[in-house]
């Protein structure tokens, strides 16, 4: 796979986080083993969606000859298709909290590379990587976006196009937590801007963290292909299944420092 400056930084990424576990070694988020940031016997245990999913939107469907969910049937969304690599729980939850809102951002390694593995096996036609933008003032009080670190891996080991500043969130959302789909389909349209010049007759792979209701994809997508974009396939990490964890999301935890382990 030839060299690419995308390449080039999530491969300065790895060195610096191997660097820090040399200095501060790590812990795994989920169960403390020493040395690890997420350990193997941990990744083991996590839920993936293999099984029987809607081709639309990627929600579990409860029939092996079902093609679609009741509400795909209804009303197909923008992207060309939606795919989760796992649950969103246990300690693939665990993982994404600590990046999310204790700045654990070493975990974007960790949780990057199976993302960009499954995504591979998905092949799809990919002309870039796009992550889903925080707003502005998310961004300046979190310092980064976790979703666009984990782009960065999916882009790098796959040798596709990381293209960060293509889509933008042009006026503050709500947070979704705690909103019906109604609400949050509400909340995020028109939120999004995209770069006709950089997206038009592309493929894009938008890529997020956790899916819940893909309200937030959705909208994305929207303006993706009003860019121009030529397909949108959509992808997360995780996907929040009801009757699987809770909560879905949570806030900060009371004085969350800067962790880079």
């Amino acid at each position: 796979m030839r060299w690419t400056p995308m390449r080039g930084q999530a491969a300065l990424y790895s060195l610096f986080f191997q660097g820090l576990d040399w200095l501060y070694p790590p812990v795994c988020v989920g169960c403390g083993t020493l040395g690890w940031r997420w350990c193997p016997s941990c990744q083991q245990q996590v839920t993936l969606l293999t099984e029987k999913v809607c081709e639309a939107c990627g929600a579990p469907l409860s029939s092996a000859t079902r093609t679609f969910c009741s509400s795909c049937r209804r009303a197909r969304p923008p992207f060309q298709a939606l795919r989760s690599w796992a649950v969103f729980a246990g300690s693939l939850r665990l993982a994404l909290h600590r990046l999310k809102y204790r700045r654990h951002i070493g975990l974007s390694e960790s949780l990057g590379k199976p993302l960009a593995h499954f995504a591979r096996r998905l092949a799809w036609p990919v002309d870039m990587v796009v992550p889903v933008p925080l707003g502005t003032k998310r961004l300046a009080q979190r310092g980064y976006n976790q979703t666009a670190l984990l782009a960065l891996f999916v882009a790098a080991e796959n040798g596709w196009r990381y293209a960060p500043h293509t889509l933008w969130r042009v006026r503050e959302t709500r947070s979704q937590v705690g909103l019906s789909l109604e609400e949050r389909q509400v909340n995020v349209q028109g939120a999004f801007l995209a770069d006709a010049r950089r997206v038009a007759g592309r493929h894009v792979l938008l890529v997020d963290d956790v899916a819940t209701t893909g309200a937030t994809l959705a909208a994305c997508t929207q303006a993706l292909l009003t860019a121009g974009a030529q397909t949108v396939y959509a992808l997360t990490l995780a996907r929040a299944v009801p009757g699987q964890d809770a909560p879905l999301d949570v806030p900060p935890l009371p004085g969350a420092d800067v962790r880079l382990d």
